[in-house]
């Protein structure tokens, strides 16, 4: 009769069977189970301590009612160690496994099951091969017990029964249902040996893998449960503040619905407020979420400020601020009436071009005042990264929008007045180029929709008056320059910087500078002193400092005073070099034209109109021509020109030829450390080099600009008004002009227009005709030259 481990008898057929709906046990382990069916329980009724039954794990665990089908073909008879009542309609068994069987049939189902089977013999367990996996497998369990510990450490030591000591590791090994079954189907032992290492190899994987991530989520829920800590601090302290992160979201949510957000925006904002509300207000990101709101909610979506409508205030309000200007009133004036009568707040894009000096950052303070705008003032000069037009990307750590939606925060409507100031020193560099950024911001068909990084939403900028400020044209691009309404300030008159200093400086010095009203008082004499000996600009900058420097002076008069007698002081004319020193500039013109081969001549620099000296000298040579004073290649070639025409007419000049192939030419533009270039100046060399070789002198109130071909034709050139007023603030009385220019002189000023004399021409001998004076010194002769002996044909150098 075969037995069992432990000496138990086979089981007669039919036996006992109970289906275990989880779970597998293994021959030699000792195992506890929960029995609830009710053929189960009957069983159990019918079973005592010690009893032999089979036992066989369902297939699916959810069956409640298992055929033979349904049930693993391999078990394993048990002996029944304890049974016990958890409750009415549970047991507990406990069962020792003692040895695998087959199970055949399922002979009976009431009262509970029974079935036949036969006994499964273990294969090769006592072969060679056998031993060595169950040492191997007994050295692996040392090594896991040792790193890790955990349940192996229950393990018995290998006895010598591969079979019940493989049996004994899959029973504590954490298997799922399918591999639990595989182990106790396989009877071959070495076979079940090597499954058993691969499950416990895998096991430890996992465990190892468990025990990293359990680590993680003990570190992780210990910062959390800190974050939670300090969350809760913060609720305290936010309630005792009267403050709660509920009430920030719904403010941020209100201060949104009242910006009157378009449709694209509102998205964008809804979405992030959401994301702010599910990390409740804490965390990196979440303050970056709220600046962003912040921003979008103070942004002016859809406010507008109030324009005023009325033409002849705001001509008043201009006139008032500004003296001259008459081209820029007359524009501002003409879009405020556009905008009246079609009753469209789209805005523009002036550019004010000119010198230092003249107004054009105060002309947009004038255009918000009189408009009733707000006004906006953004420096752009020296900026050189793209990002400070359009703004930094939210990714960056710190980003912010764009100089251009910050002004447009400030200002808190939809429609200001915006200055870009100095855009004509924008440069270009590794970050950009942000002028190119300008070109979107400045383009009445695109700034509609103008996205700034930061935003990244369409912001309406269509309503907005641009005014661009720049000292030349020269350094903006093409397409930049292509999208502004350039409106160019030459200087002023006289009269109006008389009038500016009369009605805006001088009383704003007195005031910076503490004098009472009533001290001190300057006579339109004593302000023309300051105008002409003090000063020599297009702008009225370097007079409002010698202003001030006057201010000052008399500030100190006051301060010494010692009685109580009040101090009025009355300047003239004649007073101002006691408080300004000597004065700075002295007319040169009698001076520097008092000999032939000097000319006057205009030119235009970045900072206004200026006058230009040509002087040119002769000596004994060989018909060389040195030209210099740092000029371009342009100037040199107008002085190559012009030597050229005075040879080629040199008859009709009344110069002897001979005397040009033995004299060397010398042709100067003093201030050589500024350097000068430009075709204008072409009538001023040929005027200085025939005045030299004729002998006549150039008229000494008389200054010209022009350009000239080679066969003696004068062509238009630009800066007119700006040249003009030069020669005005000279002291020039006579403008020779070219011909083609002559519509130019309608935007001169009427005061200056009033007090010089134009003169156009076309053509170089009507231009000679005009400037030289009539009275003729004896031109040299090739005889008359120094150290040249009759009857030979080469020049002796003077001793």
């Amino acid at each position: 009769m075969t037995t069992l481990r432990g000496g138990a008898p086979v089981p007669s057929s039919p036996f006992p069977v109970l289906p275990l709906r989880t779970g597998i046990l293994f021959p030699g382990t000792t195992t506890t189970f929960s029995v609830g069916r009710p053929r189960s329980i009957a069983l159990l009724h019918a079973l005592h301590v010690g009893d032999v039954i089979g036992v066989a794990t369902q297939r699916d665990s959810g069956n409640l009612d298992p055929g033979l089908e349904d049930l693993h073909s391999t078990g394993a008879f048990a002996r029944v160690v304890q049974i016990s009542r958890q409750n009415e309609r549970a047991y507990r068994i406990v069962l020792e496994g003692l040895g695998r069987f087959a199970l055949e049939t399922i002979a009976e189902t009431e009262p509970f099951w029974k079935g036949s089977g036969t006994s499964a013999a273990e294969l090769r367990n006592d072969d060679p091969e056998a031993r060595l996996l169950a040492e191997a497998l007994r050295d692996r369990i040392a090594e896991v017990v040792q790193h890790s510990g955990g349940a192996l450490e229950q393990i018995p030591a290998f006895e010598g029964d591969p079979g019940l000591y493989a049996d004994r590791v899959a029973a504590v090994l954490v298997l799922t249902q399918d591999q639990a079954a595989e182990l106790i189907s396989t009877r071959d032992v070495p076979e079940r040996l090597r499954k058993v290492l691969a499950f416990l190899s895998q096991s430890q994987t996992l465990a190892e893998l468990r025990s990293k991530i359990d680590k993680d989520v003990r570190e992780q829920f210990g910062k959390h449960q800190r974050e939670a800590i300090l969350r809760e601090q913060l609720k305290a302290i936010r309630k005792e503040l009267g403050e709660s992160e509920e009430e920030e979201a719904d403010d941020l949510r209100k201060k949104l619905d009242a910006a009157e957000l378009p449709e694209e925006p509102r998205k964008i904002a809804d979405r992030e407020l959401r994301r702010l509300e599910s990390m409740q207000g804490q965390g990196p990101e979440a303050n970056v979420i709220r600046t962003y709101l912040e921003w979008i909610a103070e942004l002016p979506w859809g406010r507008r400020a109030e324009v005023n409508g009325d033409l002849n205030r705001i001509a008043e309000q201009l006139d008032a601020d500004h003296a001259g200007l008459q081209d820029v009133k007359k524009r501002i004036l003409e879009h405020m009436a556009v905008h009246k009568l079609s009753g469209n707040p789209r805005g523009t894009i002036l550019a004010f071009v000119g010198p230092p000096g003249v107004g054009k950052t105060s002309l947009g303070q004038s255009i918000a005042d009189a408009t009733g705008r707000p006004f906006v003032r953004i420096a752009l000069g020296g900026v050189r990264d793209e990002a400070e037009i359009r703004g930094h990307r939210r990714t960056y750590i710190g980003s912010l929008p764009g100089r251009i939606v910050h002004g447009m925060r400030k200002a808190g409507v939809k429609n200001p007045v915006v200055l870009l100031d100095e855009i004509d020193k924008l440069f270009s560099g590794w970050a950009g180029a942000p002028e190119a950024a300008l070109l979107e911001v400045l383009d009445p068909e695109q700034n509609k929709t103008f996205t700034d990084h930061y935003l990244e939403a369409p912001f309406d900028l269509s309503e907005v008056m641009f005014v661009c400020t720049a000292n030349t044209l020269e350094t903006i691009s093409g397409p930049l320059r292509d999208r502004l309404e350039i409106i160019e300030l030459s200087g002023y008159t006289e009269p109006e910087k008389l009038g500016i200093a009369r009605k805006h400086l001088l009383p704003k010095r007195l005031e910076d500078n503490g004098i009472p009203e009533g001290v001190l008082t300057l006579t339109d004499g004593a302000l023309r002193s300051v105008i002409h000996d003090y000063t020599r600009e297009a702008g009225v900058r370097q007079l409002d400092r010698e202003l001030s420097r006057l201010a000052r002076s008399m500030a100190l008069e006051v301060a010494r005073q010692t009685d109580d007698v009040p101090l009025s002081v009355v300047l003239d004319g004649a007073d101002v070099e006691r408080f300004l020193g000597k004065p700075r500039f002295q007319s040169e013109l009698a001076e520097r034209t008092a000999v032939a081969g000097v000319a006057t001549g205009l030119a235009w620099t970045p900072v206004g109109g200026d006058i230009l000296f040509v002087e040119t000298s002769k000596m004994p040579g060989k018909g060389k021509v040195e030209i210099t004073g740092q000029l371009g290649d342009v100037m040199k070639e107008s002085a190559r020109a012009a030597l050229s025409y005075v040879r080629s007419h040199a008859p009709e000049l009344g110069v002897d030829a001979g005397v040009l192939d033995h004299t060397d030419l010398h042709i100067h533009v003093p201030a050589g450390a500024v350097p000068k270039d430009g075709p204008s100046a072409g009538v001023t060399m040929f005027t200085a080099l025939a005045s030299l070789l004729t002998g006549l002198r150039v008229r000494a109130d008389t200054a010209m600009t022009g350009e000239v071909t080679l066969r003696g034709r004068v062509l238009p050139v630009g800066g007119i008004k700006a040249k003009v007023l030069a020669a005005h603030r000279a002291g020039i009385r006579r403008v020779v002009l070219p011909l083609k220019n002559q519509r130019d002189i309608e935007d001169v000023p009427a005061e200056a227009r009033a007090e010089l004399e134009f003169v156009f021409v076309s053509d170089m001998s009507d231009v000679l005709a005009a400037v030289l004076e009539q009275e003729r010194r004896s031109p040299p002769t090739l005889e008359s030259l120094p150290g040249k002996e009759p009857g030979t044909d080469s020049v002796v150098a003077a001793a």
